[in-house]
């Protein structure tokens, strides 16, 4: 770590020499372990250690920038970037972060640091073997995967500013197919943490082959005008349909669908949205943003009104605000962006919380949904989307029988517009988090 600050400082100092006005050095460091088991055999395993850092100069009003994977070119980043510096065009809208105090969070577990081959080799080994034990209906495994890793991020700046921190890294997943006759149906399982001990893995291959399971004997649904549960997973690969439109890079851009609506009632009353960057033991959470900003919680939308978007220091600027501490990077090749950290659903008041039992029993008639296909195809811009789904069919607050082939189509914010209930399980897959949410009033397609 000190001689990782040291080449910070180095940099900083010999960039301001060359002619910089501000400096920035974005470093980071890490191992990975990667498995993939198949019929309890490794059939991928994968070890590799990262090393990196970039360099952002401003020089009259323009930027330069230039990174590198080996300590020993930092002159040449420095020539590069400055030199870079001279193709660009002046803008008075960029800064630098100066120092600041940053929150103390749970990210880093040694439990992960330390683990041996061996040992996770034998966490992947039990969600395959824990899906495969559940039923003897579970006939393949696609793949199950884990990974484990550990990363150490450093930022300074010549206004002074140097943070760093460490994290690591777990999650585990698996595919499995469960067989009856001529029936069969897939299931998945995934979970993902910080710490260790957070991952059950036996959990991710039993939830996997019971998700593949209750969808045996599926029939086509009626084509029905009714209320929709979608569960956790389903929930939050709606939700992250809006997750860009949070960026204030895409507000001013006119790439956003809440582009112009501060202020105004954009979901249900029943709901809240919020980016929270300091919660403990989250794979999105850090200390500081991609440019030093200190992280913080961001209430985005409370019962279903706008109260704002996310910012980094040059939108920020823009607007004459400050940035609420979501720049982001794609590593170090990249210069700094808007994105969230940990993006979630919550419900507005705790007397819209409920039991999963309880929204299932607010079904007249409609869908429970376990898996949507197509969300991926989705118009982040408009919102608009056609996907198909697959469920449990419910009459009467009862699941009656698992249904396939059946579609739903709409605009998200008029989807999420219509939530009346969330349940009390919130979980997150990787940055964006959900519990089961009850829509009404939602066109199913048989």
């Amino acid at each position: 770590m000190k001689i990782e600050r040291e080449l910070n400082r180095k940099i900083i100092e010999t960039a301001l020499k060359r002619g910089a006005d501000q400096a920035e050095v974005y470093m980071i460091s890490g191992r990975s372990l990667s498995i993939e088991v198949k019929e309890q055999t490794i059939d991928a395993l994968e070890s590799s250690q990262d090393f990196g850092y970039s360099l952002r100069v401003l020089r009259d009003g323009r930027i330069g920038f230039s990174f590198s994977t080996k300590k020993d070119e930092w002159i040449d980043v420095i020539e590069n970037a400055i030199e870079a510096s001279s193709f660009t065009d002046p803008d008075p809208l960029y800064d630098l972060a100066g120092p600041s105090e940053i929150h103390e969070i749970e990210l880093f577990d040694g439990s992960v640091s330390d683990i041996s081959e061996e040992v996770a080799v034998e966490h992947v080994r039990s969600i395959e073997k824990s899906a495969l034990e559940r039923d003897l209906r579970i006939k393949k495994i696609r793949k199950a995967l884990g990974s484990f890793s550990e990363m150490h991020l450093s930022l300074s700046n010549s206004k002074g500013l140097h943070h760093s921190y460490r994290s690591t890294s777990v999650s585990g997943q698996i595919t499995v197919v469960a067989e009856d006759g001529n029936d069969a149906q897939m299931g998945w399982g995934y979970e993902s943490s910080r710490f260790l001990n957070d991952v059950d893995f036996r959990r991710i291959g039993i939830e996997a082959a019971e998700r593949a399971l209750r969808l045996l004997g599926a029939e086509k649904a009626d084509t029905i005008r009714g209320n929709v549960l979608l569960e956790s997973p389903v929930a939050a690969e709606f939700l992250g349909i809006l997750a860009s439109s949070f960026s204030s890079e895409n507000v001013q851009k006119g790439k956003s669908l809440l582009a112009g609506k501060r202020g105004t009632s954009v979901l249900s009353e029943k709901v809240n949205v919020i980016d929270n960057a300091i919660l403990d033991r989250r794979v999105g959470s850090r200390p500081f943003d991609a440019e030093g900003t200190p992280s913080q919680k961001n209430n985005l939308i409370s019962e279903g009104i706008l109260k704002g978007y996310l910012y980094n220091i040059y939108t920020a600027r823009r607007e004459n605000t400050v940035s609420t501490g979501n720049a982001v990077r794609g590593g170090i090749e990249g210069l700094p962006s808007v994105g969230i950290s940990n993006l979630y659903i919550e419900s507005a008041s705790p007397d819209d919380v409920y039991d999963f039992n309880d929204l299932a029993g607010m079904i007249d008639k409609g869908l429970i949904v376990t898996e949507a296909m197509g969300i991926h195809t989705a118009n982040p811009v408009t919102g608009d989307f056609s996907v198909g789904v697959t469920g449990l069919w419910v009459e009467n607050g009862t699941v009656t029988h698992p249904v396939k082939e059946s579609a739903i189509s709409g605009n998200i914010l008029d989807l999420f517009g219509k939530i009346v209930g969330v349940s009390n399980r919130l979980r997150f897959y990787g940055k964006i988090g959900s519990p089961d949410i009850l829509i009404e009033g939602i066109d199913i397609s048989g």
